[in-house]
């Protein structure tokens, strides 16, 4: 299971590593689109399209069907779920050092104020 989960979050982070491929997403996610379409709103070759459609395929965040001559794309079944929580953990583990540095803070602009009061008096 953890072996799973490790290749999981590293082909989709992989994936969305890529600002074009995180672009592709937010288009798929307007609508569905040709790899000739999606080439032409990133200007880019139809190769160099395919291959990021691919890395997205692989991770699950694409699906492709091909009518006729032409691919269409779609956005995939994944909705992100592991890889939400991985991050959330960490948020809430940044949330709480950040919690923790701030009271550090105050304490400390605290005594620095009471210092300077006692050294005016």
């Amino acid at each position: 299971m953890v072996q799973y989960m490790t290749t999981r979050l590293d082909t989709s982070f992989a994936a969305l590593s890529d600002p074009t491929r995180r672009g592709i997403l937010e288009q798929l996610g307007l609508a569905d689109a040709s790899i000739t379409e999606l080439a032409v709103k990133f200007d880019m070759t139809l190769t160099g399209m395919k291959k990021h459609v691919g890395v997205l395929e692989q991770a699950g965040l694409v699906t492709t069907k091909k009518i006729g001559r032409v691919r269409r794309c779609q956005l995939g079944p994944r909705r992100l779920e592991v890889e939400t929580a991985w991050l959330e953990r960490y948020r809430q583990r940044w949330d709480e050092r950040f919690d923790e540095l701030d009271r550090v803070v105050e304490e400390l602009t605290r005594k620095e104020e009471s210092d300077e009061s006692e050294n005016r008096e």
